[in-house]
């Protein structure tokens, strides 16, 4: 891990093209400005790793889980599915793991 100290109004470089500056610095915190091509990801760590447990968390989910989650939902937030649709998405879930 490479540790640098910055004052406010100052920068460093990351990589081609990815600019970070600090644009204000407290005790307990410190307010970032980042440039970066949009190509560039910029995520939370913290949102990240809540990203991860999610999927993890719905890919052991039992297949009965979920139907009872989704008809708990308001039926206009599920959109209907044609019965083609449907039957494809459940031979789907039934593929994986």
């Amino acid at each position: 891990m490479l540790i640098l100290w910055r004052r406010s109004g100052q920068s460093l470089i990351v990589g081609d093209g990815v600019e970070i500056e600090v644009l204000d610095a407290r005790p307990n915190r410190v307010k970032l400005g980042i440039v970066a091509p949009k190509s560039v990801s910029i995520v939370r760590g913290e949102s990240r790793i809540t990203r991860e447990e999610n999927l993890a968390a719905a890919l052991s989910a039992d297949h009965s889980v979920i139907e009872t989650l989704l008809r708990g939902l308001p039926s206009r937030s599920v959109p209907e599915l044609s019965n083609q649709e449907a039957q494809r998405q459940k031979t789907d879930v039934a593929k994986k793991p």
